[in-house]
C-alpha cells in the first residue's frame, strides 16, 4: 500500500452506504489514507420518453446526488473527519461509476445494500458487481457495522 492510500467509498444516502463511509473513515485514520466519497447519478429509465421530461431546474439528478452525498458526509463525519475526504459526483450507473473511480485506488468500500432492490438479499446488485469487477480490493460493509471497528479486519 502507498504512503497515503486512496480509499474510494460509494455513498447514496442509504443506511448501508453511511455505514460504509464510517468504516472507510475509521480505516483511513488507521492507515493514514484519504477518502474519495463518490455518488453516481443517471436519468431514470424512460426519462423524457413521450415528451414527459421534467425541466432540469425541477429535477436534476446530478444536483440531487451531490446534495445527498454532502448531507451523508456531514451526518457521518461532522465538521472534522480527521482525514481528507473529497466528494465526487459521477454520471452513470453506480457500479460503473465506482469501478471507474476505483482505478488506482488502494481499496473500494461499499454498503451491502443501497437504495433500490430487495431488502432481504445479502448483497445488492452494486456491491455484488463491484466485488466481481473491481481493480482493487473491496470491502462490503453491512448496516450493523459498529463505529471504531475498522481495525479488526
Amino acid at each position: 500500500m502507498s504512503d497515503n492510500p486512496r480509499i474510494v467509498v460509494g455513498v447514496d444516502g442509504s443506511p448501508a452506504s453511511e455505514q460504509a463511509l464510517r468504516w472507510a473513515v475509521d480505516y483511513a485514520k488507521a492507515v493514514g489514507g484519504t477518502i474519495d466519497a463518490i455518488a453516481a447519478w443517471e436519468y431514470p429509465a424512460f426519462y423524457g420518453w413521450g415528451g414527459t421530461a421534467v425541466p432540469a431546474d425541477v429535477y436534476n439528478p446530478e444536483e440531487l446526488a451531490g446534495k445527498t452525498l454532502t448531507e451523508s458526509v456531514a451526518k457521518v463525519v461532522g465538521e472534522d473527519a480527521g482525514v481528507t475526504i473529497r466528494e465526487g459526483v459521477l454520471p452513470g450507473n453506480a457500479a460503473g461509476a465506482l469501478l471507474q473511480a476505483a482505478k488506482g485506488a488502494a481499496l473500494l468500500v461499499v454498503g451491502s445494500r443501497g437504495r433500490g432492490g430487495f431488502s432481504g438479499l445479502l448483497l445488492g446488485s452494486v456491491s455484488r458487481h463491484v466485488t466481481e469487477h473491481a481493480p482493487c480490493p473491496v470491502v462490503v460493509v453491512r448496516e450493523e457495522y459498529v463505529e471504531g471497528g475498522a481495525h479488526s479486519l
